[in-house]
């Protein structure tokens, strides 16, 4: 069963642009591993502050998969650093 996921992040004050950076950095090699279907990242139109991810892959493996690859350990230890909240992650499936 696919897994949809979705990961929000809001940067601190300044962070906007290095917070854009990292996750054009990591949508990349994201992309490109076998079990990712998609992988697309959003700034909110109302708080430019505000990032998500929506990414969908083949199964939860895959995805357990992609949390231990060296570019994803990398955006989540420099995203740390650029963020005034914890990040709000959450995996799902489709029910509709």
């Amino acid at each position: 069963m696919q897994l949809y996921f979705f990961a929000q992040f809001h940067a601190a004050p300044g962070n906007e642009l290095a917070l854009e950076a990292a996750l054009n950095k990591v949508a990349i090699p994201s992309r490109t591993e076998t079990g990712c279907r998609q992988f697309h990242a959003f700034r909110s139109s109302r708080d430019q502050a505000r990032f998500v991810i929506h990414s969908v892959w083949a199964d939860e493996a895959a995805f357990d998969h992609h949390a231990t690859l060296p570019h994803t350990v990398e955006f989540l230890a420099t995203v740390d650093g650029l963020v005034d909240r914890p990040p709000d992650l959450c995996r799902t499936e489709m029910i509709l």
